[in-house]
């Protein structure tokens, strides 16, 4: 116990080498992990995952998809056909990002009521 205690605080950087920054706020935000757990079940058309994910506009779809290619979560396959065709699956790096995301999930729905109990307490003495 007294090792823990003298260990140094971890300090947290505001650059590219930082992971929780570089990493855990892209697919952080608000719609990365759902376009992720909805490609979990298959490739998707751009249409079928725009209407997997309810409240998200085509342009933060098509946004947060390049974003999610960008960092090798997400292929993007173009087949040459009339009309085009585009698919969207997960790569494997974004097969083992959403295992531990899952348990994420898992944890956040076991917790939500304790969660809201808690906001409202807040909100009512804040008030």
């Amino acid at each position: 116990m007294a090792d823990l205690e003298k260990q140094e605080k971890r300090i947290f950087f505001n650059t590219e080498e930082c992971p929780v920054r570089n990493v855990v706020a892209q697919i952080g935000d608000k719609w990365s992990l759902l376009i992720l757990f909805a490609l979990v079940d298959g490739p998707e058309r751009f249409n079928a995952l725009k209407g997997r994910i309810e409240g998200i506009s085509q342009r933060m779809l098509t946004q947060t998809v390049r974003d999610l290619e960008r960092d090798g979560y997400v292929n993007r396959t173009v087949y040459p056909e009339v009309p085009v065709r585009v698919e969207y699956e997960l790569t494997d790096m974004g097969k083992d990002l959403v295992k531990p995301l899952y348990q994420l999930v898992l944890w956040a729905e076991t917790h939500q009521d304790k969660i809201n109990k808690a906001r409202a307490t807040y909100d009512k003495n804040a008030a």
